[in-house]
């Protein structure tokens, strides 16, 4: 006898996928961390915390120094944002980088497909929302994680690079929370480079012509950000901050 058909989709919850009704309520683990009803709960909810740190740095602890690329979920794949991280993931692959993603779709997945076709280590560090995408295919090594700040820590730990596609809120929060780790020597010899001029040109003359003139940065802060078109130019000032960085532990 043939089943009803049932509305139903693939949920993460953490590294867990589940199958469910589309119609049941979703509420992820950060929605009930940072509900102020639930703090009763909190100090159990440390070991829940600590347990994705553990398996996060088990899961990374043997990829070689990485490039960390964000970028926009929702760009099509006829697109040329989407060539254009498709072109990226395979520069970076091509010079020995593996990349790390947030493993979603959109420029994400065109960033691990460019990486993964040129045979390259593909990652995808995914994160639970309540209307998020699975992992895309394209991904070798994939974790999801609940919390967005362990995810955050991930990002960096393992890679010696961000490169920023064009992106909307998530890819912004990405790359000032980067920025500010630099500024403050959080970490060091740690490029930052944004992929796109007619993109980021705006937000970049905002930040001279207003933080900057107005005493918010100094000049200085303006130079942790380097601007390209040229997906080869971005590789470069990865590798070069390596070579610079080789060199220092060299003398050292």
């Amino acid at each position: 006898m043939a089943q009803p058909d049932r509305d139903t989709r693939l949920n993460y919850r953490g590294a867990a996928r589940i199958r469910e009704d589309q119609s049941a309520p979703t509420q992820t683990t950060d929605q009930r961390l940072l509900r102020s009803a639930d703090s009763a709960r909190d100090p159990w909810r440390v070991l829940r915390i600590q347990s994705e740190f553990v398996e996060g740095f088990d899961n990374m602890s043997t990829v070689p120094p990485a490039v960390t690329v964000f970028g926009s979920a929702r760009i099509a794949r006829d697109t040329p944002y989407y060539n254009l991280g498709r072109e990226l993931g395979a520069a970076l692959a091509g010079a020995g980088y593996p990349v790390i993603t947030g493993g979603g779709p959109g420029l994400m997945e065109a960033v691990n497909r460019g990486a993964c076709e040129s045979g390259g280590q593909s990652i995808g560090l995914g994160i639970e929302l309540p209307f998020e995408q699975s992992l895309n295919e394209w991904v070798d090594l994939g974790i999801n994680f609940r919390y967005f700040f362990v995810r955050k820590t991930m990002f960096v730990k393992y890679a010696e690079a961000f490169i920023c596609l064009p992106g909307g809120f998530g890819t912004l929060d990405e790359l000032f929370e980067a920025l500010t780790l630099v500024q403050t020597r959080k970490v060091t010899q740690f490029p930052i480079v944004l992929l796109g001029t007619e993109f980021w040109g705006p937000l970049l003359d905002w930040i001279k012509g207003t933080l900057t003139e107005q005493g918010f940065v100094s000049p200085a802060d303006v130079d942790l950000l380097q601007v390209t078109d040229s997906v080869s130019e971005a590789v470069e000032i990865v590798k070069a901050s390596r070579q610079r960085q080789s060199e220092g532990e060299a003398r050292a």
